[in-house]
């Protein structure tokens, strides 16, 4: 819930520039109810903003929403959503359901972990982005409020557990470093890809759960004389 709390106050800054944007207080919030991913939505109204056509802007936020079909992978083999389930799971798989799941330890706190991030932004999200709407230019630069960085520091909630040996540690360090040197150089949305291409890379030549300690407890062989 503090996840979503934090995430859904950012809304209120994209309610708020989308306004300022040109975009009535109706196309903000429907942007929020069905696009519902943030850098999407800001890359979206920043492109039209900018004077650029609605192709550019479609374009922009389907670059940035490409990690989401990654998340949606994950979140299927993880979970296992089915029937009528299966579309709502899709609709609030983002970065925090995701991230949230992920960092629990057992199947039961995964999918509660999912369901309360993933619908608690969902709601949140779209409440303060109609919030901001409204309020428009009577607040200001939001950044004044802090609410640029609400987001930052719930990720930084979610990664801190999750550094506790060296090699997540060195992922975590290499991929920062494979952002801050893309960023100038690729458009939006590219860095956090190649960032992801990295670590899928460093995992998958890896050695794999046994370098986390999270291998499973083995237990000794039953000598001659143990029950079966």
């Amino acid at each position: 819930m503090s996840i979503a709390l934090a995430t859904g106050l950012y809304g209120i800054s994209f309610g708020a520039l989308a306004v300022a944007s040109g975009f009535s207080v109706a196309q903000t919030a429907a942007l929020s109810l069905l696009m519902f991913t943030g850098g999407s939505q800001f890359a979206f109204i920043g492109v039209i903003a900018a004077g650029g056509a609605g192709s550019a802007a479609f374009g922009a936020a389907t670059l940035l929403g490409i990690r989401n079909a990654v998340y949606g992978a994950q979140i299927n083999r993880m979970l296992r959503p089915r029937g009528w389930v299966r579309p709502l799971a899709a609709q609030v798989t983002i970065d925090e359901s995701a991230a949230t799941a992920a960092s629990q330890p057992d199947l039961d706190e995964q999918r509660r972990g999912f369901w309360v991030a993933g619908v608690g932004v969902y709601l949140l999200w779209n409440l303060f982005t109609l919030v901001g709407a409204l309020l428009g230019d009577a607040l200001g630069d939001p950044r004044r409020w802090g609410l640029d960085g609400a987001a930052v520091a719930a990720f930084l909630a979610l990664l801190w557990p999750r550094l506790r040996s060296r090699e997540p540690v060195a992922i975590a360090i290499v991929c920062a470093l494979v952002t801050m040197l893309a960023l100038p150089w690729v458009p939006a949305g590219v860095p956090i890809l190649l960032a992801a291409a990295v670590a899928a890379v460093w995992g998958w030549f890896g050695r794999g759960p046994a370098d986390e300690g999270l291998e499973p407890d083995v237990a000794p062989p039953h000598s001659a004389e143990s029950p079966r």
